[in-house]
């Protein structure tokens, strides 16, 4: 198997530059590579994901179909911040069932998904506890969110963390209300809990 450099841009991607790959978030691409595997000649990009010190190689033939893609633009970051202040919706499911739903949504690559876990998992102090589960799913489409927010703004991870945060908490305060499609707001069995032990 020989490796040689070569080429600096290949897909509209170019060697630098920050993109987002669905199953590891924000990665940067380091090299394109030429590899001979089987007598066949392969280009590659080389991508580090520094959070995870990880480096991938990917086909550059099928970088678009694994959905690899450029960063989001400011408004689409924007519109995710949107996302993040709207009402909770959960549906009302068995949480294994949810907890699948929410892992397809944070490897999806998609900001605006990634915003719907934020959102959805999200609990202010004022609030009861999450699971253990529910806080490791929050927290994974949290540091994906902030990660690209961070690329995007060119802030660290830790502002585009408190920048998620102020909009969360901007959002409306979580009542037991449930909509004409059978979801709940996230707190409505812990509040009707919170009242059956109170009574």
């Amino acid at each position: 198997m020989t490796i040689q450099k070569k080429t600096s841009q290949r897909q509209g991607f170019k060697t630098g530059e920050s993109i987002v790959y669905p199953a590891h978030g924000v990665g940067q691409i380091v090299a394109i590579e030429e590899q001979v595997v089987a007598g066949m000649k392969l280009e590659l990009f080389v991508i580090d994901f520094e959070k995870d010190k990880m480096r991938l190689k990917v086909p550059v033939a099928k970088a678009e179909a694994v959905g690899m893609r450029k960063l989001s633009e400011t408004d689409f970051v924007e519109r995710a911040l949107k996302v993040v202040q709207g009402r909770a919706r959960v549906k009302k499911t068995m949480w294994s069932r949810r907890a699948q739903e929410y892992d397809a949504k944070i490897n999806s690559g998609d900001l605006i998904q990634i915003a719907e876990v934020v959102r959805d998992l999200y609990r202010a102090d004022s609030q009861p506890e999450q699971s253990y589960s529910e806080r490791q799913l929050y927290e994974a489409a949290l540091g994906r969110m902030a990660r690209e927010l961070a690329a995007v703004n060119e802030v660290s991870e830790t502002e585009a963390v408190r920048l998620i945060e102020v909009n969360l908490n901007k959002g409306p305060k979580r009542t037991a209300k449930v909509d004409e499609d059978g979801e709940t707001d996230a707190e409505a069995e812990d509040v009707v809990a919170e009242e059956v032990q109170a009574a």
